[in-house]
């Protein structure tokens, strides 16, 4: 029996897969391990069944050091190479279409789409939409999938799914009924859940220590933000971080949020390219134990052009160091 966390669309969605004649899974811009796992799972699933499959993401150039030691790599294939014209089109943990990159543009040759989402921004962007922003990651929603498929999840395919369990969940700190389960459920696979989480957030590069130091010496708090709960920011300018891939850089908030007096949580990222672009990560909790008044970054990343969820989202913005935090602190303030 359907339970009320379990989406809508799953039939429909594997009717589409079964019946595809090639398929292309696309994952987000600056893929973390949700994106990347779900993709590579569904591409080891459908390869499995003879279908013609390519992974592929806009950018970076490369896949993070992190998930090349997952399974499936072999399918992934740079953003010029995705085919302009595919049977099926299926967008892993994209919220919107925006979210694709330079490759949204492969939408148009698409004769079917699937998107399999998480986040409560999801614009519902496909032609099938299997959307559930309670569940805690996207690789649950494709567990989800093939159970209904009627696949059987094997240890390639678990650690993929884990991947993205592990990561999104922040190692288990924010679960659901059921998260639990589901990790057990691949463990017993076979996978080695500890070397899994060490390879995605345990591992930097020597560098990373003297970037690390060089962020943290901008942080900043402001207490009274959002009546009191606090804020605490820092900014990674592009010439304190170069050298460091995107998700090195992206690791500095799970450093940054740790601040006792501040229930929020950014990290301004500086563009290379474009120095008054700034991609903007947000990080909240609970302000005290039990309490139900942790504040919802996912609202405050979508006033701001982005979205998320409610402990942890995202956005771009332009303008001065000093334009980019009075903005999230108006947001902060709505």
């Amino acid at each position: 029996m359907r339970t009320m966390r379990e989406p809508l669309g799953l039939a429909t969605a594997v009717a589409a897969l079964q019946a595809a004649r090639s398929v292309t899974v696309l994952c987000h811009v600056q893929p973390d391990a949700d994106t990347i796992g779900s993709g590579l799972a569904l591409a080891l699933v459908l390869h499995r069944r003879g279908i013609p499959v390519q992974v592929s993401f806009a950018e970076p150039a490369e896949l993070p050091a992190s998930m090349r030691s997952l399974p499936g790599t072999g399918h992934v294939v740079a953003p010029a190479d995705v085919r302009t014209e595919v049977d099926l089109l299926v967008a892993v943990d994209c919220g919107s279409a925006g979210r694709l990159g330079a490759l949204a543009d492969r939408l148009a040759g698409a004769n079917s789409t699937i998107v399999i989402d998480h986040h409560r921004s999801n614009t519902r962007f496909g032609s099938i939409n299997v959307v559930d922003p309670g569940a805690e990651s996207t690789t649950s929603l494709m567990a989800q999938l093939f159970d209904e498929w009627d696949v059987p999840i094997d240890c390639d395919v678990a650690q993929c799914l884990y991947a993205g369990l592990v990561t999104d969940t922040g190692s288990f700190r924010w679960v659901r009924p059921g998260t639990h389960a589901l990790a057990e459920r691949l463990l017993a696979t076979g996978i080695d859940g500890a070397e899994i989480a060490r390879t995605l957030m345990d591992c930097h590069p020597f560098g990373w220590l003297s970037m690390l130091s060089r962020v943290l010496a901008t942080a900043r708090l402001v207490p009274g933000a959002h009546d009191g709960v606090g804020l605490v920011y820092a900014f990674a300018y592009c010439n304190e971080v170069q050298g460091m891939s995107s998700e090195e850089v992206d690791s500095v908030i799970d450093i940054v949020r740790t601040s006792a007096e501040a229930a929020i949580a950014a990290v301004f990222k500086q563009s290379c390219t474009t120095p008054d672009r700034w991609t903007v990560s947000l990080r909240s909790r609970y302000v005290a134990l039990h309490a139900g008044d942790s504040v919802d970054v996912a609202e405050v990343a979508t006033m701001l052009g982005g979205g998320g969820h409610r402990f942890a989202a995202g956005y771009t913005g332009y303008g001065t160091p000093d334009d980019m935090v009075a903005a999230l602190l108006t947001a902060l303030d709505m």
